[in-house]
């Protein structure tokens, strides 16, 4: 199984990544072979709704001096995609914004790239506004036609300092449980 996650966190080695890595711990445990992007923090841009991808068909945005591009093609190649942010005036991150919009766009365009691949959000958050950062998410996979496993809560954690999250007992759970079900829905899929 090949996941990858996508942290929209600028801060690169704080809460949304511990939440990654925390789902990482128990699918490389099975043998997962997982991958952590950094997008938080890199200079991306997001969708001109120029329409290029849907009249060129090749995979790929218009747009190339960012890592879009490379983003896309490890979501296409990858059984499992993960996408990660803080809770932002409660709402994602603009850089997973913009992947979400981009990605969207092309997977769609080249024939729904991404249908029947399993989706995870995880949302870190201090306060409110976990639940509309979910599902904004979510709304991305579901629309390209996803599988999106639950968990035992929402997949969110709570913290504002790096580290804090890993103090929310019931949020470190909520990220165990989820990785115990993407092997579940993945060895069902796979059958």
């Amino acid at each position: 199984m090949k996941v990858v996650a996508f942290n929209g966190s600028p801060r690169k080695n704080g809460n949304t990544s511990i939440m990654i890595q925390k789902v990482f711990d128990v699918l490389e445990a099975k043998g997962a072979d997982c991958e952590m992007v950094q997008l938080g923090g890199e200079k991306l841009s997001g969708c001109r709704a120029c329409a290029s991808c849907k009249k060129n068909k090749d995979k790929q945005c218009i747009v190339k001096d960012d890592i879009i591009n490379s983003c896309i093609q490890k979501m296409i190649d990858a059984d499992v995609i993960l996408i990660g942010s803080p809770t932002y005036f409660s709402n994602l991150t603009t850089e997973v914004k913009a992947l979400i919009d981009r990605a969207g766009y092309v997977t769609r365009a080249n024939g729904n790239l991404l249908k029947h691949k399993i989706g995870a959000s995880l949302v870190a958050v201090r306060r409110a506004g976990a639940i509309h950062t979910f599902n904004s998410i979510n709304h991305f996979f579901l629309l390209g036609e996803m599988v999106v496993p639950g968990s035992s809560y929402w997949n969110l954690a709570l913290g504002r300092e790096i580290g804090e999250v890993e103090d929310d007992e019931e949020g470190m759970k909520t990220m165990k449980d989820l990785a115990e079900n993407i092997l579940w829905l993945h060895e069902k899929i796979s059958q």
